[in-house]
């Protein structure tokens, strides 16, 4: 396995197939993927991109942090989920966000991955909510050191 950064047009068949099915491939280009500090990740397994993250300059103003990123897009193909994949891509992402002088890394987390969530160190700030044609939510953040 390794990481690598990748361009927004490289998360969008993943994210497509994992997280907006019903929707389409422009569904999957999200605000702020061309943004100057917005980066993307991809993990690959003999040289197949089988899981990818982004991240966004992005305040939220429930944390009192100035400098946070936003984690957005996460998702790994069914047959390479739980072996890593994603907290390996968190580990990469951590020193860039800290090398932007940010504290904050948050996410809305879908229900089912809190438990992942959880296991790689973030907390919940807040109740489930839904969003829509995409299901339950919750506000999740970790703080970066």
């Amino acid at each position: 396995m390794e990481v690598l950064r990748i361009k927004a047009i490289d998360t969008q068949a993943i994210r497509h197939k994992m997280l907006r099915p019903n929707g389409t491939l422009e569904d999957c280009m999200f605000h702020g993927d061309a943004d100057e500090l917005t980066f993307h990740l991809g993990a690959f397994v003999d040289k197949k991109l089988v899981s990818v993250a982004s991240f966004y300059f992005e305040r939220n103003t429930v944390y009192p942090d100035a400098y946070q990123y936003r984690l957005r897009g996460m998702a790994t193909l069914p047959e390479y989920q739980a072996r890593g994949l994603s907290s390996a891509l968190l580990r990469t992402a951590f020193p860039v966000i800290k090398q932007n002088q940010c504290t904050l890394l948050w996410c809305n987390a879908r229900e089912k991955a809190i438990g992942f969530y959880e296991k790689v160190g973030f907390k919940s700030t807040d109740e489930l909510f839904s969003l829509p044609n995409i299901g339950k939510h919750i506000l999740m953040s970790i703080k970066i050191e």
